[in-house]
């Protein structure tokens, strides 16, 4: 299957930002998000005049990712990334949209160009390089995805495109994992709903959690621990904290494990370069991630 978003549209380039290039991240609680630093510090050292600020709904704003995505282009931003709960309420809000962003029905990066609104996904990339780094040789028979939203399915097509032979989903939202899983087929991908975490964890291989259970906010694990095997192995994209309930006790178990920190960068790594036609430094930007300091909140995704 065709991968998705493998080529960086083409942009102004370095000539054309002469400027301030200022990006913001919309979101819902977004204060502790690392995604701005990782901007800030590679726009610095790439010699740009690059601003990045957090526009959070949750400080009282109370408005509508219409109205924020209004505003962004009103302020003469060229880009926003955008996070829970936004990355599929955007999609009405765009002119047009990017394979990936199309296919997963979930944005996480909008860039402005000519008054217009362009939807991307990195999320799908991000977990996509993540895993080739983290997990380069695991088994990808069958797989759990545990979380159908929108980083969910952007995980679910990066398994697919990653040989995932058959895919089992499951969702505290049973109509959500089934829309998931048509579009899925429609791919020619070979899908299973499953609301029984026994009997899909006994017959796969791996296993990923992309829900939001697992956060300090949420804690706890989107599955029953005991379910774990040594054969399997886990991956996690929360990064808040980056060890969490699930990975602990997949490691303790003999699991091979992947946290989601990968993820959270690499889904910056592209958003710089769709933002500003330049290719960041991926190992500078992990650094940056792995610099700031850890702290007791935090979502899956950007």
């Amino acid at each position: 299957m065709a991968q998705f978003d493998t080529q960086i549209p083409a942009s102004a380039g370095r000539s054309g930002l002469t400027d301030t290039l200022k990006v913001a991240l919309i979101g819902h609680g977004i204060q502790l998000s690392r995604t701005p630093e990782m901007h800030r510090r590679e726009g610095a050292a790439q010699g740009l005049s690059y601003t990045y600020e957090l526009r959070d709904s949750a400080l009282g704003a109370d408005l509508t990712i219409a109205q924020m995505l209004d505003q962004a282009l009103a302020d003469g931003l060229r880009g926003v990334n955008i996070t829970h709960p936004f990355k599929q309420a955007a999609l009405a809000h765009l002119d047009q949209l990017s394979e990936a962003a199309r296919a997963v029905q979930a944005v996480n990066t909008v860039v402005f160009r000519d008054g217009k609104r362009f939807g991307h996904n990195t999320d799908y990339w991000g977990f996509s390089e993540a895993f080739r780094r983290g997990l380069p040789n695991a088994p990808r028979g069958t797989v759990l995805l545990l979380g159908a939203g929108g980083a969910g399915g952007a995980v679910a097509h990066a398994l697919c495109d990653l040989g995932v032979e058959t895919l089992l989903i499951q969702d505290v939202q049973l109509e959500r994992a089934e829309a998931l899983a048509e579009v899925l087929r429609t791919r020619g991908q070979k899908v299973r709903v499953s609301t029984e975490p026994g009997a899909t964890a006994a017959s796969a291989d791996g296993i990923v959690n992309a829900s939001p259970v697992g956060m300090a906010s949420l804690p706890g694990t989107p599955i029953p621990v005991d379910l774990l095997e040594p054969r399997h192995w886990v991956a996690d994209i929360i990064y808040f904290p980056l060890e969490t309930e699930l990975l602990a006790a997949a490691r303790a178990r003999g699991c091979r494990t992947m946290d989601g920190s990968g993820m959270a960068v690499f889904q910056a790594v592209r958003a710089f370069e769709l933002f500003t036609g330049i290719a960041p430094n991926p190992a500078r930007m992990r650094a940056t991630f792995d610099a700031i300091a850890p702290t007791p909140a935090g979502s899956p995704g950007t």
